[in-house]
């Protein structure tokens, strides 16, 4: 009797044992990018947030798969997809994207939406796309499974605008921006023209932007931003920094830059290490954390911390702020470097506003501001 009960009772460990027996294990989460209009390695904002959405991936388990979108009309589409395959978290990339996320996240409530460079989620009253742009709907509560993520894009701006001023000789810098109607780009602007002139209230800042919609020529062409590029510089022979906020079409201005024998700033990434073609004559990028960004997000889908509504990310919690220098540091003194880590101080303790556009006249003095 004893050893039949020892039997059974070894019959049942093994029993428990099988893995087969277990109630499943939950599967890892699916995460899916859709790129803006553009390339997957475009070594800018698709290439860093496909990046971030594969860390986010291995971080809570997960697997993480891109779809590319060649036109403007590939983004709903590439959504759909998505959404048709099961997916529990959609990241969309673009400010472009925002509508087309808007409209997923109210269609599918149960899948976590992330908008890259959508923190201005403006909706109806029934949490539509509100094409009057009155946005009386809260995105909190209209489209709770949606994050908007944005950045205090004049923080890096006026950083980069306090080593271009420095770096100028001829008291004469440039801004070349895809186009004013993405909000990111003439924040851009406008931080960099206030960060040039709190080193010099006498530098004139020429601005000139690419096309007044975000399509290709603002984001997509870089042979037409050289061209563009060597227009501007051919009109203004003294300017000696400029600063590209045009994503790849941007490319082409620094490649410009490098060709005048001037200073080139990058944006969004490291382009000294993204786009090495320019990197003799790229001295430093205003930057955000993308890829940490993307990740940070998904991590919070899976602990409990996600956010629903527009994200604006800052200086405070370094989500945005300067590359690295590489073998440009010799040309910035110790003066300089002491004026950039005073303003970073200073933004992070809330004593400095560096400006977005919606107070741009209480912001930059003088004719020469960053609007055109």
């Amino acid at each position: 009797m004893r050893r039949a009960s020892l039997l059974l009772g070894l019959m049942a460990i093994a029993v428990i044992g099988i893995p087969g027996c277990n109630p499943a294990a939950p599967a890892g989460l699916k995460i899916g990018l859709v790129t803006d209009v553009g390339q997957l390695n475009d070594k800018s904002f698709n290439q860093n947030s496909w990046a971030g959405a594969q860390d986010g991936a291995t971080k809570v388990g997960g697997t993480a798969a891109s779809a590319v979108s060649a036109v403007s009309a590939d983004i709903a589409r590439n959504i759909q997809s998505f959404v048709d395959q099961h997916y529990d978290i959609i990241v969309t990339v673009g400010f472009a994207a925002g509508n087309d996320t808007a409209k997923a996240a109210k269609a599918n409530p149960n899948i976590k939406f992330i908008g890259v460079d959508q923190s201005f989620i403006c909706l109806t009253a029934t949490g539509d796309p509100d094409p009057t742009f009155t946005c009386p709907g809260d995105p909190k509560t209209l489209l709770p499974n949606y994050e908007g993520i944005g950045w205090h894009e004049e923080q890096p701006g006026y950083l980069a605008g306090i080593v271009a001023a420095s770096l100028s000789e001829s008291g004469v810098i440039a801004a070349v921006g895809g186009t004013y109607s993405v909000p990111a780009v003439p924040n851009y602007i406008v931080g960099y023209a206030n960060g040039a002139k709190s080193i010099n209230p006498d530098i004139q800042v020429v601005v000139q932007y690419v096309s007044p919609n975000p399509d290709a020529a603002a984001f997509a062409d870089q042979a037409g931003g050289k061209a563009f590029a060597q227009q501007l510089l051919a009109a203004n022979p003294t300017v000696d920094v400029i600063f590209q906020v045009a994503g790849l079409t941007g490319n082409g201005v620094l490649q410009a830059a490098c060709e005048a024998q001037i200073w080139g700033i990058g944006v969004d990434v490291d382009q000294h290490e993204s786009f090495p073609d320019a990197a003799a004559c790229t001295v430093v990028s205003a930057e955000k954390k993308l890829a940490k960004n993307v990740s940070d997000a998904i991590q919070s889908v899976k602990n409990g911390t996600f956010k629903a509504g527009g994200v604006k990310l800052d200086i405070s919690t370094d989500d945005v702020g300067l590359s690295g220098y590489h073998e440009h540091s010799t040309l910035i003194s110790a003066d300089t470097q002491a004026k950039i880590d005073a303003a970073v101080a200073a933004m992070k303790s809330g004593t400095l506003a560096a400006c977005e556009l919606n107070a741009f006249a209480a912001c930059v003095t003088g004719p020469n501001g960053a609007l055109p």
